[in-house]
């Protein structure tokens, strides 16, 4: 890692300030070919004002705030530089395609926050807290990230390991100095401290489900005939006029995605296209669309027009969303003629997409089925698959292990378990995670992070 990279730390397009970061031993010498000046040496963490000249004339390409880090105390443990210029595109490459000139490299995704890691600087969770508060939806996840970020999964993960890894020592010293089984008392005690860890371990993957839900939110899809009033409840439960509405049938097509909060869970919320047969080519694609939409989504809403009885389309569609999440609505509660009642002893709600009659109690509902406690307890969760799958891997190890115990099976075989669960342990925090995996995970984040 001794080359220099560089990369556009804030968003694309046009802004009032743009951020470019530079990393790597070469990042000053870079910089003082950019201001011109050979001995400028700032003082690290103090913004200074320079002009930035083109390599080839006078030309002032810009002025822009300098902000020096020196290694070690940098985010990535590089020396590394924040150049604020004006957020024009014109401007920002330029001065990054000078950097480039001057034999930087651009970053690839996640490189800066890869080198913290590599340089100590942060472990792995850590660092994947930051592209999760990136990329947050919600006040909620931001939090969870932040306390991520802080390093609270590791400050609970650092006793197990090193429980384990006492119950460990015990053991390997039995199989190199003891010739005997292990005491009954010492199994016992073994036996003991890992019951303990196991119980933390599930504990702690425990809040996964509420931690999921709080970072990835629910499919929910709009399912009815056409023309009972999917996309005006979709705008409504929006805020914003986002599909269109008319009086013909079969106006929406194709599917609507648009994302929306409940109780700080994201909701991403599908308009489809009304189902019924239909001799129209692209409209039928677009009921196909609907029906893959409806399997796929964590929850059916099915919209029917209160204002009418039953139809046959009504009806087939209640029959396609039986074992699936649903709950029905029954709209144009306006109107003073409700000609259908409950169904099927199902979830049934009455709503107005006109005028907003029953929209809090939809959103109640849309979330009901999927929160939890943990959520309203607002305790630390695991949010991220991959630190639930190696929470339930070392888990499952150690109770294997465990149970050879009573078994008086010997000790070589009982570590193994032991050491595959302080390794899955490990690999939560980076300590013991391959390059493959690594280069997995960052390829994940954005390029000037």
């Amino acid at each position: 890692m001794e080359n220099t990279i560089v990369a556009l730390a804030t968003p694309t397009g046009r802004s009032g300030i743009g951020v470019i970061r530079l990393s790597g031993a070469n990042s000053l010498e870079i910089v003082r070919t950019l201001v011109r000046d050979k001995n400028f040496s700032p003082t690290p963490r103090t913004a200074l004002l320079q002009k930035i000249y083109d390599l080839e004339t006078p030309d002032v390409l810009d002025e822009a705030i300098i902000t020096y880090f020196q290694a070690p105390r940098s985010f990535t443990g590089e020396d590394l530089i924040e150049i604020s210029c004006h957020g024009s595109p014109v401007i920002l490459r330029q001065i990054i395609d000078l950097c480039l000139r001057l034999n930087a490299r651009m970053a690839e995704a996640g490189e800066f926050s890869l080198r913290a890691l590599a340089n100590g600087r942060m472990n792995l969770s850590q660092a994947e807290a930051i592209r999760d508060l990136i990329d947050a939806q919600t006040v909620a996840v931001a939090r969870q990230s932040i306390r991520q970020m802080r390093g609270e999964l590791s400050n609970q993960l650092q006793p197990l390991k090193d429980a384990l890894l006492n119950v460990i020592v015990i053991l390997e010293s039995s199989l190199e100095f003891v010739e005997d089984d292990l005491p009954d008392f010492q199994a016992e005690k073994i036996k003991s401290d890992l019951q303990v860890i196991v119980e933390t371990l599930d504990k702690t993957a425990s809040t996964f489900q509420a931690g999921k839900l709080l970072r990835e939110g629910l499919r929910v899809a709009l399912v009815g005939r056409p023309n009972v009033g999917k996309s005006s409840l979709f705008n409504a439960l929006l805020g914003a006029e986002r599909a269109i509405v008319t009086e013909i049938a079969g106006t929406t097509r194709d599917q609507i995605h648009e994302k929306f909060t409940i109780n700080n869970i994201p909701i991403s919320l599908i308009d489809t296209a009304g189902l019924r047969e239909t001799s129209d080519v692209i409209e039928g694609i677009g009921i196909e669309r609907s029906k893959r939409a409806m399997v796929d989504a964590d929850l059916v809403i099915v919209l029917i027009d209160g204002s009418e009885n039953l139809t046959d389309e009504d009806k087939k569609i209640i029959a396609q969303v039986d074992g699936l999440s649903h709950l029905f609505a029954i709209n144009k509660s306006d109107l003073s003629r409700d000609k259908v009642k409950d169904i099927n002893n199902s979830k049934t709600l009455r709503v107005s997409a006109k005028t907003g009659f029953g929209l809090s109690e939809l959103k109640k509902a849309i979330v009901q089925p999927f929160a939890s406690q943990e959520i309203e307890n607002k305790g630390f969760l695991i949010t991220d698959s991959r630190h639930f799958d190696l929470l339930l891997r070392a888990k499952l190890e150690i109770e294997s292990s465990s149970s050879l115990i009573d078994n008086k099976i010997s000790e070589e075989i009982i570590l193994i378990g032991l050491h595959n669960a302080l390794r899955y342990l490990g690999e939560v925090t980076g300590e013991t995670t391959t390059e493959e995996m690594l280069a997995r995970i960052f390829s994940t984040f954005c390029i000037g992070k």
